[in-house]
């Protein structure tokens, strides 16, 4: 390989992309359309959680799980116990199929001391599992024109001392935030990417197809993919985590899901 050519990037499908279907629509449609493997957000249906059941379809469609979405959304709070019991689990089923990252998001401001610990635990579980948790980025929630505190330490990774980062476009958009300049500033931190896009509308978290909102998504995406980023080359993967419930017609999923595909392979110069 030239000393120039970076080495290429993998880009997976979030099970989260083909919701309501379920995990083996997600690695069907994976293979079907070209991806590179998939990222498994644990949820309340029990194939999510179950190694066995993600191995058996790694086995079939001959494509890995490359990140393991720990359950710690508002709506998947009843899933796994307390709040460091998901994290335990989602790195022992990462183990069980073969994932290196657990992607988690940063603590409710409720989450008394799992929250003042975070970082100080985030690094310690790194330590002793090998697994790598990349602490997503969110948004402030706004409600008649004020914010709320709804994270601890805070919404925004850059500037927490968490070792590795996922960066979300969606999440950045509602937060107003610019994506390109957060994953400069990230660097070598950042570690796992959710490709998607939105617009700054508040608090709805968008979740479109990259290129359909205002982010900066495919100069950004030619930063990650440049053979000099954070001076040795990006070494995480990229999950297309987009919003499909909108699909109504036949196939039109599937174009969302290629469509978002062929923009990172375009971006990412690996067409």
């Amino acid at each position: 390989m030239p000393v120039s050519e970076s080495p290429r990037i993998p880009v997976a499908l979030s099970s989260s992309s083909v919701y309501p279907l379920g995990v083996a629509e997600t690695f069907s449609m994976a293979e079907d359309l070209g991806y590179d493997g998939v990222e498994i957000m644990v949820t309340h249906r029990a194939e999510t959680q179950q190694a066995e059941v993600l191995n058996s379809m790694v086995e079939k469609y001959g494509l890995p799980v490359m990140a393991i979405h720990a359950p710690t959304l508002l709506l998947t709070q009843q899933v796994w116990g307390s709040a460091w019991d998901k994290l335990h689990r989602s790195a022992a089923l990462a183990k069980e199929v073969g994932a290196g990252v657990v992607v988690v998001h940063p603590p409710f401001r409720w989450q008394g001391n799992y929250a003042s610990g975070f970082a100080d635990g985030i690094t310690r579980n790194e330590e002793e599992t090998g697994i790598i948790f990349a602490v997503e980025n969110m948004y402030p929630w706004r409600a008649g024109g004020r914010e709320a505190t709804m994270y601890l330490p805070h919404w925004d990774p850059v500037p927490e001392p968490y070792p590795h980062v996922t960066w979300d476009f969606s999440h950045a958009a509602t937060a107003e935030a610019d994506s390109y300049e957060a994953v400069r500033a990230l660097g070598g931190r950042l570690r796992h990417v959710h490709l998607t896009d939105g617009w700054s509308n508040g608090f709805k978290d968008d979740h479109l197809v990259p290129g359909h909102g205002e982010q900066r998504v495919a100069e950004t995406m030619e930063l990650i993919g440049s053979a000099d980023f954070a001076g040795a080359g990006f070494e995480g993967a990229v999950a297309v985590e987009v919003s499909t419930r909108t699909a109504r017609k036949v196939g039109q999923r599937e174009q969302m899901l290629a469509e978002s595909l062929a923009f990172a392979r375009k971006h990412l110069k690996q067409e």
